[in-house]
Formats: structure tokens, sequence, C-alpha cells
């Protein structure tokens, strides 16, 4: 029985239907398969505090259109998707709903808190999971991961072991980057700069001995509570005499020596450098050359310590203001200078971060990094475009020990163990441990892991490691990493680090670089510009698929993009022509109709559009091997609105009306293409494609399973294609003639086509009397008439007697508008193919062709003049 489509295509009665559909079904679900080749893709797992926005969008679209043409092209396509537990957002966002009950961490403990935590994340956790699936994301919900599941924490502990017992992981107090607002440390990946305005104090230290003063310059003037030493350049012949000397630390009243180091710059301000080794990280390194005190002066929400009784308690930039003011007074401040500098901020919260001592667990990454560098440089994986491979290789050639300890209770905790009685520390796997030497109960390491240790093992964790897995063995390494360019040093470099060392091979071949969304204007999405787009509100009112078009189309790999609500609205008016076209079909269809392979008495025109549609699948499958998703999904819009719905469908109706044999052809190709174009069209649009799949096909198949469509040289029309493509071209000429003299369609006229391939045009006269509204269709080589409107192509002249309508001088004036934009065109080529830098750097391929426009050009003009001749001897 033949199902029929409704009047209106309505998302929100079909999107939900389906995708129960395609659970039900399996279809997401891959194994391991000898017979099949693996095309794996991990998705970069949101937050559990996440909920959807449009770079989400942007990302998950991407990704579904690989793995969705991927799985139709016969590859075994698995997408592992899952979510991080997010350590510092997410106890921000705890910690915050404890704050309004009136509760600390402290006053319910960690136990308590973690307790909080999981409820948390069962409450809110798979919040974004299902707005994934709002967008059509059909990943492997069977295997989804949470990064603080039980396979992924048996993964972290292996990995910390390992590096511990290889002598890379490794504790100990050195500067690192605090935020005084998460309470936690940061890793350098982390910190944001900005430049911020502010000021260069300039203060004077009194010599010990009374002998004078230095002066001196700083921009943190609060931090001077801490200054152990004062320091000049070696080679400065203006101080060599006070090295060695004592200062008075101002207001401290602390003795500070004098020493020298080449790290001081002689050339900026007056070569005299205060230095604080707990708060400055170059500072930290020429204390330790100097064997200085490291003197810490802030707490951890950067108030000043209890040591300065005269600031104590007070917020950093209070205590500056209040430090200024006294240094003043004491006589200490030479004067001040405007200074603008760059401030690293933490990119979780904004808040400027603090250079701070502190005993952390590092990883040691030189030794590390090298095969990460090396499987870039030697091509093993590509960035795509090739541009951010240089990001990457800069990041990855400067790069620092990596702070991994943070002092939060959501996490990985760091499997450390401390004997509080003789002081020895154990590594392990187990959750609680004795001391091997003194048999105490040991206290583990209160600290948990940085959030990006974990999601670095994410493409081999997801996959069962370190246990050897059948998945593992069949996935690894994975294929595409779609991901934004702005997390390349966070996780994208650290997971290529962890897959050389803990696979020894690359966790992925291809890294796919997407840029932002931004809104209409080119602006950033914020919550402090308020001009984020919600893609569940979009969803709801134009549907999934018209959100996901317009995020593929103009997408470009590695550009930003602008969301631009009427390019939505674009997209979804795509959908409709293709429903409505899908509907005509199907109205005109007998209720037995069957046709699984073309016929073989095909017309011409059935020819030129399988032939179009034939490239087509060649084009679309090299463009979205190239991953050019913008460029594949703007030729299947023009091909199916241009090529199929507004010409062969037209084509067509005359034949349907005819009946016959002529019909069931056209009936045939109508359905064979529009099958094709349904498939080609699924991974950018699977709502829409699979709902008129099932309608027309009625056979309980799913789409997203059918094979992709390919390029099939049996399928090849080439004289067929470029025979219609001339009456096409005629057709257009004609419709444009008749527009620009203002007759309307109604107004049927005698057609002369004078040409020199009569058995090219012979073959349209159908068409001429549906299209261009001939009356009658005579074809000659000379065309006797006067008084006619001509209309020009390159291989044909088209007259059309209208003397009771036309204007002979406004066609005179048409003509010449024409024949001023052929002599352009024909100027332009003549002018490049002149040119001798031009013809002796261009493929000759591309010579030729641009010899053979000129060619057109000249033979287009030529026809032309000879019209306006004719009507100029007809006046």
């Amino acid at each position: 029985m033949k199902k029929e489509l409704s009047k209106l295509y309505e998302p929100n009665k079909v999107e939900d239907k389906i995708y129960k559909y395609w659970l039900d079904g399996g279809f997401f679900h891959a194994e391991p398969d000898s017979k099949k080749e693996p095309y794996c893709i991990v998705i970069p797992p949101p937050n559990i505090t996440g909920q959807l926005h449009m770079g989400h969008a942007l990302d998950e679209t991407l990704q579904d259109i690989l793995i969705r043409w991927k799985r139709m092209s016969g590859y075994a396509a698995e997408w592992i998707p899952g979510t991080d537990h997010a350590s510092i957002a997410t106890e921000a966002k705890i910690v915050e709903a404890m704050r309004k009950e009136g509760l600390t961490k402290d006053d319910i403990g960690r136990d308590g808190f973690l307790e909080r935590a999981l409820d948390w994340k069962k409450k809110y956790g798979g919040r974004i999971v299902e707005q994934l699936k709002k967008l059509g994301s059909s990943c492997d919900w069977d295997r989804e991961r949470f990064t603080m599941d039980e396979g992924c924490s048996k993964a972290v502990k292996e990995v910390f072991i390992n590096y511990y017992n290889k002598g890379l992981i490794y504790r100990g107090e050195r500067i690192i980057n605090w935020c005084p607002h998460c309470r936690t440390s940061i890793s350098n990946a982390e910190v944001e700069y900005e430049d911020q305005a502010g000021h260069f104090w300039h203060l004077k230290y009194p010599l010990t001995d009374g002998s004078g003063y230095v002066e001196l310059a700083t921009t943190r003037p609060e931090t001077l509570l801490g200054d152990t030493a004062v320091a000049v350049n070696p080679k400065d012949e203006r101080y060599k005499d006070i090295v060695g000397k004592t200062l008075t630390l101002p207001l401290v009243g602390r003795e500070i020596p004098v020493v020298a180091d080449s790290y001081v710059d002689m050339e900026f301000g007056t070569g005299v450098v205060k230095i604080t080794p707990a708060h400055d990280p170059n500072d930290f390194e020429v204390g330790k050359r100097h064997n200085l005190p490291v003197i810490n002066v802030l707490t951890e929400d950067a108030k000043i310590v209890d040591d300065y009784p005269e600031y104590a308690g007070m917020d950093r930039y209070e205590a500056r203001k209040k430090i200024v003011e006294d240094l003043e007074k004491g006589g200490f401040l030479a004067y001040v200078e405007d200074h603008e500098h760059n401030v690293g901020t933490c990119y979780r919260c904004g808040t400027t971060v603090e250079p701070r001592v502190s005993l952390q667990w590092f990883v040691k990454m030189d030794e590390l990094a090298k095969p990460a560098i090396k499987a870039v440089e030697d091509g093993s994986i590509k960035f795509v475009p090739e541009r951010f491979e240089k990001n990457y290789l800069n990041w990855m050639n400067d790069i620092r020990d990596w702070c991994i300890s943070r002092q939060l209770w959501w996490g990985h905790q760091i499997p450390a163990f401390y004997c509080d009685d003789c002081g020895e520390t154990v590594v392990t796997k187990e959750d609680h441990a004795c001391c091997p030497k003194c048999g105490k109960e040991m206290r583990q390491d209160p600290d948990t892991l940085d959030t990006w240790f974990s999601s670095a093992l994410w493409p081999f964790s997801t996959l069962g490691w370190p246990d050897k897995t059948e998945e593992l063995e069949y996935f690894y390494p994975t294929n595409t990493l779609v991901t934004g360019y702005d997390i390349i040093p966070f996780w994208v470099s650290r997971m290529i680090v962890a897959g050389m060392e803990n696979m020894k091979q690359k966790p992925f071949d291809t890294v796919l670089i997407h840029g932002l969304v931004r809104d209409s204007q080119g602006r950033k999405m914020s919550k402090s510009l308020g001009n984020g787009i919600d893609p569940l509100v979009i969803i709801d009112q134009y549907g999934a698929d018209a959100l996901r078009f317009m995020l593929a189309t103009g997408n470009a790999p590695g550009n930003d993009m602008r969301f631009i609500e009427d390019k939505v609205k674009s997209s979804r008016n795509f959908a409709n022509k293709i429903w409505n076209a899908a509907r005509f079909i199907m109205m005109n269809l007998p209720d037995d109709f069957k046709a699984d392979k073309l016929p073989e008495n095909l017309n011409v025109e059935d020819k030129w559009v399988i032939s179009k549609f034939n490239t087509l699948a060649k084009e679309v499958n090299d463009n979205l091997d190239k991953f050019e998703l913008g460029v594949a999904v703007s030729k299947l819009y023009d091909f199916i609105w241009d090529i199929y719905c507004d010409w062969y469908i037209e084509l067509t109706k005359p034949r349907i009306a005819a009946g016959g044999e002529t019909e069931a052809t056209a009936q045939a190709v109508l359905v064979w293409v529009m099958k094709g174009m349904l498939k080609m069209l699924h991974p950018f649009m699977p709502y829409i494609t699979e709902e008129i799949w099932q309608a027309l096909v009625n056979d309980g198949t799913a789409i997203m399973v059918q094979d992709y469509p390919v390029y099939d040289e049996k399928l090849e029309f080439a004289d067929e294609e470029a025979t219609f493509e001339k009456i096409i071209a005629g057709i257009k000429s004609i419709r444009n003639c008749r527009g620009e003299m203002n007759v309307p369609p109604s107004v049927k006229a005698k057609l002369y086509i004078e040409t020199a391939q009569p058995e090219v045009f012979s073959q349209g006269v159908m068409f001429f009397e549906r299209l261009a509204s001939a009356s009658e269709v005579i074809i000659t080589d000379k065309c006797e008439e006067k008084d006619c409107a001509a209309a020009v192509t390159d291989s044909a002249r088209f007259f059309i007697p209208l003397a009771d309508i036309i204007d002979v001088d406004k066609e005179l004036a048409r003509l010449d508008k024409d024949r001023k934009n052929a002599q352009k065109d024909i100027d332009f080529l003549s002018k490049k193919l002149s040119n001798q830098g031009f013809l002796a750097k261009a493929p000759e391929q591309l010579i030729e062709a641009e010899k053979a426009k000129l060619a057109k050009a000249e033979e287009k003009m030529s026809k032309i003049m000879e019209s306006i001749s004719a009507l100029e001897a007809r006046k």
C-alpha cells in the first residue's frame, strides 16, 4: 500500500519518532568486523555542567555528517560519546549551591561532598546527552563513557603509576599559576592573557649602610612584602660597588641582599629588579640560583597573610592601595607612571591568576613531547587546515612541565599515599596503603588530577585500555578528531602525547579544526554580551535539519562562521522544497509502482539529470574526503533545488500527463534520482530524508544504513548532458529576453531557432513550448523573419516575432547592453591570454580552458552583432 506524505513537513512531529526508530534499530552501534574497514571518532566530551550551545551544535553536526557518511560508505563506523567530569567547573557549581544552603565543603567533609557531586552528576550530567540526541547525533550510546567511570579511572591510575615509575611524574615546590577564585592551581594552558591598564610604581630601597638607595619599578607593590633580594646585571658598571651589600626593605625592615644575575636587563628601567621568589616565576629561578628564602605573602584567596599585621586579611588590591599610601608617607615612592601590561587570567572564571610557590605534582614534558612533535612533523597526524600544525608545534616546542594536581575534591584523587610518621611516599592503584617501612596506615594525597589528565587518555580509555579489548584492537588508532582551535594546547596536544607514550602509536590520523560560531555581527557569543543563541530554541522553531544544514553551509575548516537566523529559515525552506518535490512524485505514482533500477529507454533529459547526479556523487564524495563539508552541501543544494526541482520535475510534467511508456520512464527516473538525493543528503539532514525514505520506499529499511551514492562510469552520458545543457541555456536565454521586455509567460509566440546544430534543438521542441512559451518552434539554419526579438547563446540564436508588443529601440538597447558585457569578457580574456607571466606559470589545462572561454565569448559577440544588424536594417 502506498504511503502518503502530509501536506506540510512538521519537524516537531517527526524528529523524536525517527530518533527512537534509529535507537530501537541499533543502527548507531558498530562491532569489530573483519570484513569492514573501521572508522572511529571519539566525541570531545562535553562537561557534565554543560548545556548545548552553538559551538557544541557545530562540533556535533560536523562529526555526525562524517560518521553517517562513513557508515553509509560501508565502514564499521563507531562514534563514541561521553561526558567530562570537569572538576573546576562542576565543583564551583556544587559549592555555589551549598553556599545558598549556608554550607561549606568543610562542613560536610570530603565524603559528603562527593556524595553531593555524584547526585548532581546524576541529576544534570545527562542533560547535554539528551540535547545532543535532539540534534540527531548518531553516537553509539551503548558505549557512552564518563571520564570518572570505572574503566576511565582504571586507565588514569595506570598512566599515573607508569609515568611515576619512569620518573616522568614528580612532586615538588614550584611556581605555579594559582586562581584565587577557584582556589586551585591551573596549568599554563589554562591561563588566558589580556592587556590590562596598570602602573609602574618607582620605589626607593635604602642601602643598610646609609650610603644611599637604589631605585626600581614594580607593577605589583604589594608583593614587596615577600622580597628577599634585589638583583642587578653583573655587567652593569653602575651597580658593581653595591653587589653583596644589603638593603632595608621598605615598610618591613628586613635586610635583603643585592645579587648579580644575568636575568636582569640593563637597558630596561633602572636596571634594578626586586626579587620575590614566591610570587614570580623568573624571580623563583633567580632565588634558586642564589639560595634565597621563599616567602609567601598571600593566602589561597589572595589576601595578605597574618605575618604582616598592618595588612593582614586585606585583599591583594586593597593591600596594594594601602601599601602605596604607606610607601609615599615613608618617602619610598619616587613617582608613578601609567603602564599597560599583559596579565594572566583563569580560563574558567576570568580572575587574574597569582604566580605562587606551591607543593604540587608535575609531569615532565620534554621527553614525552618529542614523539608527539615527530608524529605531526612526519605527517602521521595531519591538521586540517594545515596552518594549525604551526599552533600545535609552537606550543609543543616551548612546552613546560605540566602541573597536574588540583586543590579540589571532585575528580580523580591522586593515587599517592604519605606516611605521616616516617615521611614515606607510596604510589599505588589500591584505595588504601600501609607504609612499607613502618607499617602505619598511610594518608592519601587530598588533591585531584587536572581534568585534562583523564581526557588526554580518551581515545584509548574509551575503548577499554589498559585491558586488551577487541574494540581497542580494532578501532584504535581512531580516525578523525573534530574540535575547535581553542583547545589545541589543552586537549589535542595532550592526547597525542598520551597516545604516543602509552599506546606507542598516534591516537588519530586527522585533526579537523573548526572555528567559532559568532553572532550575526561577528562577535563572539558570551553571557556578558547576552548574544548567545540556544540551539534547542532554533530546533524547536525550524527543526534540527534546518539548523544542521545552516551550520554546514559555507563551513570551511578552521574558519569562524556567523549565525544568521535568515540562513536557518532558508534551510527550512530548502527542507520544504524537498518535501514538496517528494509529495509531487508520490502523488503521481501508481499504487503498484515498483522500480528498482533505471529503465533502458531513457530520453535525453533523463540522461541529462542522471549524468548530472552521477557527477554530483563523485564530487560530494571527493569533497567529504577532503573535509570540504561546506562545498559538498552547496553542491547538493544547487543540484536538488535547481537541477532536480526547478528543471527536471518541470520537464517530466508533460510526460506524466501524456501517460504510457514515457510516463513510466519519467516516474522511474524521478524516483531513482530522488532516492539517490535523499541518501546523499542524509548525513546533513537526517530526519527529513529518513521520513521521506520510509514513505517513498516503504519496505521497512532505514536510509541511514543504505549505500552512499558513488560515481558509476556507466551512468556518465556526457554527449546527452552537453546536448541538453544547450537546450536549457536556450530556454533561460529566451526567458531572460522576454522578462526584460516584460512579456508574461501566458503570452505565447512563435519561436525560430537559428542553429548549425538542428539535431540538438529538435530534441527540445516540447520543452521550448512548455517552458519558453513557444506557440510553435521552427528550427532553421537562417532566420529570414523581420521584427524579431533575439536571444543568443553560444550554440544558437532565438528569434521571437513580437511586433505587437516589442519596442525595436528598446530591443536594440538591450542587445547593446549584451554587446558591452560580451566585449568586457573578450577584453578580459584577451588581456589574460596575452600576459606572458600568466602563460609562463599557468598549467596548460588552464590556458586551454581560458582559450575556450574566449572562443565562446567571441562566438556570442558575433551572434549579438548579427542580431543588432538585422534589427537596424528593419527600422
